[in-house]
This record gives C-alpha cells, structure tokens and sequence, in this order.
C-alpha cells in the first residue's frame, strides 16, 4: 500500500501545492471527481492515457488516509 502512495507528489510550485500523480498536473481531486461523476476506472483510464490503474488505486487511497484521521473535541 505504501508504494501507491508514492505515486501521489506534492510540489509547492504545482498545481497550488494540490496533490497530483506522479508529478503530472492531475490532481488527485481530479480522479476523485471522475468517479464521483460515476466514471468507472476503465473510463478514466480512456480519457487520461498518462495515467496507470495504479494511479487510481492511489487517488483513492490517499483520499482515503487523508479523511480518516482523528478528531480531538476538547
């Protein structure tokens, strides 16, 4: 799992510092977005030939990581 992970890069000078894959100018809340609009991973992968199956599989699993954190309520 971890090395989907490093396929997810964060520059500063990219993007608005946003996460993208593999240093390319998709964020990875554009794939998200693909599947929200109900895109099937087969779909994405036509319309953004750049990208592998597992970039997807690592979209989803930094979003995944990113909303499952804590919540401290004093």
């Amino acid at each position: 799992m971890s090395n989907l992970l490093e396929r997810i890069t964060v520059n500063p000078k990219q993007c608005g510092g946003r996460p993208c894959i593999r240093g390319m100018r998709i964020r990875v809340s554009d794939i998200l977005d693909l599947f929200a609009a109900g895109l099937s991973a087969e779909q994405i992968l036509e319309e953004m030939p750049d990208l592998e199956a597992d970039d997807l599989k690592a979209a989803l699993s930094y979003a995944s990581r990113k909303i499952n954190h804590p919540v401290l309520v004093a």
